[in-house]
């Protein structure tokens, strides 16, 4: 006999086979009866029914909802107007800037014009006074003299014939200026048979070596300001300002002058009365 045969076994003993089958037969039956009850106990239940009520649009919603559609159009309406307008605004000032600017320019133009008349009418009565004065003159005098008796004495008429008592550079000044009585006034003439008023000055008192600015304004500084009660011969006589003369002579002594004085009369000697300057400068 075997040592280990009273030992008793520890495996399982072997199940019947159709024990086996018979336990699996019936749970799978009971499955499929749990599955079959499962699935046919919510068809058989109740359907759970409930009503929901839906809001319905009411007449005053439509009315609240067309109202603000209208609000947003005229809003839009009034953004669209108030931009034409400021558009409109920015138009007008830039034009009102612009007619102001014109209106300034035409009054600044008036005015120019109106000073530029006023002094060509004081020039044109200046003119037509020397004119007649001179036309006066020519009538009147000569180289032939008159005079009445003053108690017992004759006092002879001054003549436009007088002869300068200069001396040295006032003499060649002197000469030359009244070499050219007789000769045509032109504007802008400079000789040797026409002149202008600064021309002629301008020629003379290049023969002694100084030479003179071109125009009567600047003639009349070219030299020291002296009265008109202490000239000499050969001393610069100006009308006008000093500075802004707008005509010039030379005086010749005896209380006359030479000068071109316009083209009517051309160059002429004349006393002092007959066109009084207004000033006088001495170069020499």
């Amino acid at each position: 006999m075997s040592h280990t045969a009273l030992i008793p076994s520890h495996r399982k003993p072997r199940r019947n086979a159709s024990k086996t089958a018979l336990r699996a037969g019936v749970a799978g039956g009971v499955l499929s009866t749990i599955a079959v009850a499962g699935a046919a106990g919510p068809a058989q239940a109740e359907p759970v029914t409930q009503t929901i009520e839906m809001p319905t649009i009411t007449a005053g919603l439509s009315t609240t909802v067309a109202a603000s559609a209208e609000a947003t159009q005229q809003i839009a309406l009034d953004l669209e107007t108030q931009a034409h307008e400021e558009a409109a605004a920015a138009d007008a000032a830039k034009d009102a800037k612009k007619a102001k600017a014109e209106a300034v320019r035409k009054a600044e133009a008036k005015k120019k014009a109106e000073a530029a008349a006023a002094k060509a009418k004081a020039e044109a009565a200046e003119r037509a006074s020397r004119a007649a004065a001179r036309t006066t003159l020519q009538t009147t005098s000569g180289t032939s003299t008159s005079g009445t008796s003053t108690s017992g004495s004759t006092t002879a008429a001054t003549t436009t014939s007088y002869s300068s008592n200069a001396t040295g550079s006032a003499a060649s000044v002197v000469a030359f200026a009244q070499a050219q009585v007789g000769d045509a006034y032109v504007p802008g003439g400079t000789g040797p048979n026409s002149w202008d008023c600064s021309g002629l000055v301008q020629a003379a008192f290049r023969t002694v070596g100084i030479d003179l600015p071109r125009v009567s304004q600047s003639q009349s500084t070219a030299g020291t300001q002296v009265s008109l009660s202490n000239l000499q011969p050969g001393d610069i006589l100006y009308w006008g300002s000093a500075g802004s003369a707008y005509h010039v002579g030379i005086y010749v002594g005896g209380g006359q002058f030479v000068g071109a004085q316009n083209s009517s009369t051309g160059v002429v000697q004349r006393p002092l009365s007959y066109d009084m300057p207004t000033g006088a400068v001495r170069v020499l």
